[in-house]
């Protein structure tokens, strides 16, 4: 028998589960309904502007070349203008990062970044990916994530009444994990919508699965040189856009595109706009030249062992090396002239019984290092950590992770690495210049090892030339042909 307690408790949950039945919403992208958690378009666009502020930052800033940024504006608006939203205001954004990405945020804020700007090889291949991302701001996909969590939320509540804690933290968990990314079916849905406009602003709607052919060979090869050869997708866009080449001409057919009449590939334009755009790090955040990290703006730099692979992150410099070894670097705060052993023991590591910690020098700085074995996930590490007061306000800070049966072969490396940071001068930092991308034709007698040759890059020159020229194994150079190539 139900007592009035719990009629009242059903009640209530089904006030709450019943909400999710409200607040439904068509697309005009594809006349598709869904919950929206009562997001309105409107509230998008807002959501969207506030969000910009806080995305841009997060990704370097946004790419400050005024021609390159019009002539992405113009491609997008001629996409969107497509759409079944021609009225809405579409904000193009590059993001000054290497990193190989793009996104939309809701209301209608599209970003690409200049390392996929420098990875496409025509203005198509561009258009593919905007028009991509264009498509989910039109199936409103921001505001059926929206109303999924809400959702949850409320379904929680409801669960919450009738069973109690446990099943609400499980319905939230749920919740959590699907909400992540743009879910398989949404990405289709963006790529359906993508190839349309791609065919109705007269481009070669191929182009979008071209792109990814070559973004795989390109993740293929940061795996390769990360030394995680068969971790591909850890190391590109798919993580959140799970999309191949294969399911692309499979929504190509879905979406009965057979041909476009005289359909758009511009090459040369595209080449002409990209040339010269900063390729790589950009200095203000720091350079990586092979095994070397150079702060030309904050005058440092150090070496890393030749078996690591250099990393410049936002928050931390990272070198991967072999067995799962790592070296992090990353700027600590000063606290006045505390020396440098109690540095480690009472702030940086405060709580930590690190061992044999003591004070040393290097190259004229106050440093001081402490060791520590901790148990991970992946098993047993040992953990190094090393401090170094630049100046009175600035310490700098090295994190070395090794397993412990590889400790001792990496040691001397490690230890090179300790002593290789030091600070530059006036001179050697303005000397740092950034890395552009250069498009230039093939001469005649030259072929794709002997213009790598040229190339700044200390290892895998001739693939990393390959990739960025969207070019097969076997593919041959030939005189006055087109490619891009990567010079100071």
């Amino acid at each position: 028998m139900i007592t009035r307690i719990t009629r009242a408790a059903m009640a209530l949950a089904l006030l709450a589960v019943g909400a999710v039945l409200t607040g439904c919403e068509t697309a005009p992208a594809t006349g598709r309904s869904f919950f929206t958690g009562g997001m309105s378009a409107k509230d998008e666009i807002a959501l969207g502007a506030k969000e910009h502020d806080k995305i841009v930052p997060q990704f370097g800033g946004a790419y400050q070349e005024p021609t390159l940024n019009a002539y992405v504006r113009s491609v997008g608006g001629l996409l969107a203008k497509t759409s079944e939203s021609p009225d809405l205001k579409f904000t193009f954004t590059i993001l000054d990062t290497p990193m190989v990405n793009a996104f939309a945020l809701p209301g209608g804020y599209v970003y690409v970044t200049r390392g996929l700007l420098a990875l496409s090889s025509d203005e198509a291949e561009l258009a593919g990916v905007l028009a991509h991302e264009i498509g989910h701001v039109t199936a409103r996909h921001s505001a059926e994530r929206y109303g999924q969590a809400t959702a949850a939320k409320i379904a929680q509540i409801g669960l919450g009444i009738l069973f109690g804690g446990a099943a609400s933290d499980a319905v939230g968990a749920v919740g959590g994990l699907a909400l992540k990314s743009f879910s398989r079916e949404q990405e289709h849905e963006a790529d359906l919508l993508g190839i349309r406009y791609l065919a109705r602003a007269g481009y070669d709607p191929q182009a979008m699965a071209t792109f990814l052919e070559h973004l795989l060979a390109d993740s293929r090869l940061e795996a390769e040189m990360a030394g995680q050869a068969g971790k591909a997708d850890e190391f590109n866009i798919m993580q959140t856009h799970p999309r191949t080449a294969d399911r692309v001409a499979a929504a190509m057919r879905e979406a009965g595109v057979k041909t476009v009449k005289n359909p758009m590939r511009p090459r040369d334009i595209y080449l002409n706009k990209i040339d010269g755009m900063l390729y790589g790090d950009n200095p203000e955040q720091g350079i990586v030249r092979g095994r070397r990290f150079l702060h030309g703006k904050l005058k440092f730099s150090f070496d890393v062992p030749a078996e690591f692979q250099l990393a410049n992150g936002r928050r931390a410099v990272v070198a991967r090396g072999p067995g799962g070894a790592a070296i992090i670097f990353d700027r600590g705060k000063a606290d006045g002239n505390i020396a440098m052993p109690a540095y480690l023991t009472q702030i940086w590591a405060k709580g930590v019984a690190l061992r044999d910690v003591e004070a040393i020098a290097v190259n004229g700085m106050a440093a001081a290092t402490g060791r520590i074995g901790l148990d991970t996930k992946k098993g047993p590490r040992d953990v190094r950590l090393v401090a170094f007061r630049y100046d009175a306000k600035t310490i700098y800070r090295m994190l070395f992770v090794t397993r412990p049966d590889a400790g001792a072969a990496l040691a001397e490396g490690l230890r090179k690495t300790t002593y290789s940071f030091r600070k530059l001068s006036e001179r050697e930092a303005a000397a740092i210049k950034p890395l552009r991308l250069r498009v230039r034709k093939v001469r005649s007698g030259e072929t794709l090892p002997s213009i790598a040759a040229r190339s700044p890059f200390e290892s895998h020159a001739v693939q990393r030339l390959r990739v960025l020229n969207g070019l097969s194994p076997d593919g041959k150079l030939r005189p006055g042909q087109k490619i891009k190539t990567v010079a100071e």
